[in-house]
């Protein structure tokens, strides 16, 4: 029978269903096999380099697959051709075969409003130019084009050198894709024929289909969702995403649910599933999709999560890099880590139960999850500062 409405409970373990995090870790290092489980039940996963603790994708597949080795994982996303960089959500890891999916992005991609190439006289023929280097010569980073002094800039302005804002745009564009990420995260970029495989380079998709199955991944990713939660996924806007929405339901793609609690209509995807429990516990990244939208992770878990980086420190009511913790099918505290690698240390700067949670319970999960965290990132020790009683609890846990 065709489920016409979910349970706020069923919501959750739908959702956490369909990020793969249903599924205990492996027992074993995790190889290929686990890199692509996680890569497709993820949908798409974002690219960020804040190292406060680790780069915030690394820390979206350890959720998932626990310690691994991040250089073999590298050597998959970018050696395999299963899988390549585009713009996405934002800068993101997806399937290959998203490549023709996300073509009429990249034919309406602009030069940024910032992009100093707005203000190079004979800014065409130096694009072209550019090209041509990639061409004649193989691949390259932003540091093996020729420097050009670019305009002034005014102070506080965020630096691009010029051709970094070149090839950016070219691969913006579809000109350049990404080879590989070097050691120090700088993208080394070619041509797309060098890279992309020419069954997907070559594959021709209408606008409206294009959108159709992106946003029916999108749905697969969440499980389930509403039209928010969908359009966002690949930054469309819900205008633009409401009509092929209606389409993918009228196709049966998707159902139309109600949630309970939820005050929008939902989706729920065709393959969704609704474990009875959900076991396992797990930090999880600030870019990791499943707390991504904000105003979801409130919908679903009552969680009220904004990132403070870009905060004030006086201003900052959690701190500066908070991760959500997550045991079962609930959000239960959320704490404030850095890797301090010169002393080998993992710094819990701060840490917070939520409300109505069993204290001692949660402070002993958190435990063991810091202890695999600092283990995985080659630390020595775990330093609390104990700023409140849960942080104390969690102290002496660890």
């Amino acid at each position: 029978m065709r489920r016409v409405s979910v349970s706020a409970a069923e919501a959750r373990r739908i959702a956490l269903a369909a990020q793969g995090l249903d599924r205990e870790r492996p027992s074993c290092s995790p190889d290929v096999r686990h890199f692509r489980r996680a890569l497709r039940c993820l949908g798409l996963l974002q690219l960020d380099y804040v190292n406060v603790l680790v780069p915030a994708h690394y820390l979206v597949m350890w959720s998932r697959i626990g310690s691994y080795d991040r250089e073999r994982f590298d050597r998959y996303v970018y050696g395999s051709g299963d899988f390549t960089e585009q713009w996405a959500h934002e800068a993101s890891i997806v399937p290959t075969s998203a490549w023709p999916l996300l073509a009429h992005r990249r034919a309406r991609h602009e030069l940024w409003k910032s992009s100093p190439i707005r203000k190079l006289p004979n800014s065409g023929k130096y694009l072209d130019a550019v090209l041509q280097q990639v061409r004649d010569t193989g691949a390259v980073t932003a540091g093996d084009l020729p420097p050009v002094e670019g305009p002034k800039r005014k102070p506080g302005d965020w630096h691009r050198s010029i051709p970094r804002s070149a090839l950016e745009y070219h691969f913006g564009r579809g000109d350049l894709a990404v080879a590989k990420r070097l050691p120090n995260f700088q993208r080394v970029y070619d041509l797309p024929e060098r890279v992309i495989p020419a069954p997907q380079r070559m594959r021709d998709v209408t606008t409206e289909d294009a959108q159709r199955e992106l946003l029916n991944r999108a749905t697969s990713a969440l499980g389930v969702a509403t039209l928010r939660d969908i359009a966002d996924f690949y930054r469309m806007s819900p205008k633009e995403a409401g009509p092929r929405v209606a389409e993918l339901v009228e196709s049966g793609s998707l159902a139309a649910v109600t949630v309970q609690g939820w005050n929008e209509p939902a989706y729920l995807a065709s393959s969704a599933r609704a474990p009875r429990r959900i076991a396992g516990a797990s930090l999880l990244s600030p870019f990791d999709p499943l707390v991504w939208f904000r105003p979801r992770a409130e919908r679903l878990f009552n969680f009220h999560y904004r990132i403070e980086i870009y905060v004030p420190a006086g201003r900052r009511r959690w701190g500066y890099y908070v991760l959500p913790f997550r045991v079962g099918d609930e959000i239960v505290a959320r704490v404030d880590l850095k890797a301090d690698r010169t002393a080998r240390r993992l710094q819990v700067l701060a840490a917070y139960e939520e409300e109505g949670i069993d204290r001692s319970r949660c402070a002993e999960k958190l435990a063991c999850e810091l202890h695999s965290l600092k283990d995985w990132l080659q630390l020595g020790a775990i330093v609390v500062t104990r700023n409140n009683d849960f942080a104390r609890a969690l102290a002496l846990a660890i």
